[in-house]
């Protein structure tokens, strides 16, 4: 199984977009693919029912993970550091493997924030994609319904996901 998590807690926001555009893309490709959004999840406590669900759901059945981030202060939000602190590490990540995907709407993509969670990811004894895909200036690259308008950016999502597929 494959989840896809969108991680940012913001409602509306253009992290979700782009992950259901890989939930979608990876579920023409794989029978099995969860799209998880952190908006609105009580992920502070390891006994929340949000977490509890998060863990039996999304995490520990999965054996691989897309992390699609936001550029939050030179990295990626807390609310995903959170999550990811109060659960049990090893039923939920180790030795899986994860692609990253960085948002922004700066030119960046988010690189700090892919490279910060990569070596996150490696302490966590997690295989990680060597092609994180940085989507820059992503105003420019949706439109208002969420859909992608430039064809280089389909092409390299494509791409990346077919890597991760074979990963």
């Amino acid at each position: 199984m494959i989840t896809v998590i969108s991680s940012t807690n913001r409602h509306d926001s253009m992290t979700l977009k782009v992950a259901d555009i890989y939930y979608h893309l990876l579920s023409e490709k794989i029978k099995d693919v969860q799209l998880l959004s952190l908006e609105g999840k009580k992920v502070w406590q390891d006994d929340s029912k949000d977490m509890l669900e998060i863990e039996s759901k999304y995490l520990i059945p999965a054996d691989k993970i897309v992390i699609i981030m936001p550029e939050y202060n030179g990295s990626f939000p807390g609310i995903l550091k959170l999550m990811m602190d109060n659960n049990d590490i090893k039923k939920c990540w180790w030795y899986k493997k994860a692609m990253l995907v960085g948002v922004a709407d700066g030119r960046g993509g988010n690189l700090r924030g892919i490279e910060h969670m990569t070596n996150i990811l490696h302490y966590l004894k997690v295989h990680v994609l060597y092609n994180k895909l940085p989507l820059s200036r992503i105003n420019d690259e949706l439109s208002e319904s969420g859909e992608l308008l430039k064809a280089s950016t389909i092409k390299a999502i494509q791409e990346q996901i077919q890597e991760f597929i074979d990963f």
